[in-house]
């Protein structure tokens, strides 16, 4: 028997080129937009509403001083921190014989390895942030041989642990580790294997996970009940009609026009009169809400289909001039003008699902956490913990982030709901 160790296929050749990995698609477009409060050290985060302002108005007399209406503040409150942790594996062998062993060798073992992991944590955050708790679904029924075809496979990783639950209905759930992935199974979808073990070898029966059900794929530790993952905007902005949470931060949403984003059914929605779509609810959002969104963000393909309806409808509206971009951070936007002179900036990023479209007006989002990601340090110091197996020494890197995203405007805000095109 011999220790462990992970890079040995590196060892003794002469290498030329850098080490091939998959360039990380970036997925944190919340992340990167949101405004941040890194001060919150936990504890009761008191989030205050206006669930009524005056509104006492006669005509020909004064208002009586019993009918005299009186401005109503709520409080709504976050308990405490929601949290989430990423880990990393070192093999001792590998740094003895990669060179000296230190801190440093450690956490540059690969070139940009912990950083390029620190990417993949803040990726998978925002699509929680964004979307809540699940982040693939099923669009066919699961299989005994463990394989199931899911909207987005771009979002999966080889051996990465997941769940495949129902919705609340039927509840069940099964554990498994990603074997292999298929991007191109039918149009945007593609196939994942699980195993029961990370090793593989077995498959993982998920023959009873049915598309009826709302089968769906959840990180490890992420539940349809979503006790530990983050709230998301998808669940504060939309009503509970339409599969959104009935209370925000510990107010019941019914209670108050305040707490209401306005809720816009898309199933008419299709590539040809899309922006139009767009455009007339906008008009509705700035009706019945409070504020003025400036950004209206969307799927990929979403933002694909407002490309060619503008291509296809030119006359109707108006590509800002020189408006087009594509940001380095992975998302690409375009601002229109229509022919009444109102300007929307359309945003196009790689975490949206594609059944929704988001009104965002920045003013009512904020992250609030201690510190934002954190590499775990030990008390004396060293950003790793050290384990020992027969098999050899072993170095785990712990990266964490403490906070909660708080929606404290959702009246300014809405959401398009139920895209099927």
């Amino acid at each position: 028997m011999a220790t462990t160790r992970t890079f040995s296929d590196m060892l003794n050749e002469y290498l030329p080129n850098a080490l091939l990995k998959e360039e990380f698609v970036k997925r944190d477009y919340l992340m990167k937009k949101i405004d941040k409060d890194n001060s919150w050290l936990g504890g009761n985060l008191v989030v205050p509403f206006t669930s009524a302002g005056a509104s006492s108005v006669s005509f020909g007399s004064l208002t009586a001083q019993t009918d005299i209406a009186e401005e109503q503040d709520v409080r709504g409150g976050v308990p405490e921190h929601k949290e989430v942790w990423g880990s990393m594996i070192f093999n001792h062998r590998d740094l003895m014989e990669h060179g000296a062993i230190s801190e440093q060798n450690l956490l540059k073992i690969l070139p940009n390895q912990v950083e390029d992991f620190m990417d993949y944590i803040k990726n998978v955050v925002s699509t929680n942030l964004l979307n809540g708790n699940h982040f693939a679904t099923l669009t066919s029924d699961g299989a005994a041989d463990g394989s199931i075809i899911v909207d987005r496979p771009d979002r999966f990783v080889l051996k990465q642990k997941v769940f495949v639950e129902d919705d609340g209905t039927v509840g069940s759930s099964a554990a498994g580790f990603v074997q292999s992935i298929d991007m191109n199974t039918t149009g945007s979808t593609g196939t994942i294997t699980l195993d029961t073990t990370r090793a593989g070898g077995v498959d993982l029966d998920l023959s009873t996970f049915l598309v009826a059900n709302t089968a769906r794929v959840y990180n490890d530790g992420a539940t349809l009940a979503g006790t530990n993952t983050f709230s998301s905007l998808r669940s504060a902005l939309l009503s509970a009609a339409n599969g959104g949470g009935t209370s925000l931060y510990g107010q019941t949403k019914t209670s108050a026009p305040y707490l209401q984003a306005i809720n816009i059914l898309g199933d008419d929605i299709t590539e040809v009169n899309i922006v139009q779509k767009c455009f007339d609810a906008l008009t509705n959002i700035r009706q019945k809400g409070k504020g003025r969104p400036t950004d209206i963000a969307m799927s990929y393909k979403n933002f694909g289909a407002v490309l060619k309806a503008i291509e296809a409808s030119k006359g109707s509206f108006n590509v800002v001039p020189e408006s087009k971009k594509a940001s380095q951070f992975g998302w690409e936007e375009i601002v229109i003008g229509s022919v009444t002179g109102g300007q929307l900036k359309f945003v196009g990023i790689q975490e949206a699902d594609d059944d929704v479209i988001y009104y965002i007006d920045w003013r009512g989002l904020k992250f609030y956490s201690n510190g934002l990601f954190q590499k775990r340090r030990s008390p004396d110091g060293n950003q790793y913990f050290e384990i020992r197996n027969t098999t050899g020494y072993a170095y785990v890197v712990d990266v964490s982030l403490f906070g909660e995203l708080v929606v404290d405007r959702p009246s300014t805000m809405g959401i398009i709901h139920s895209i099927s095109f």
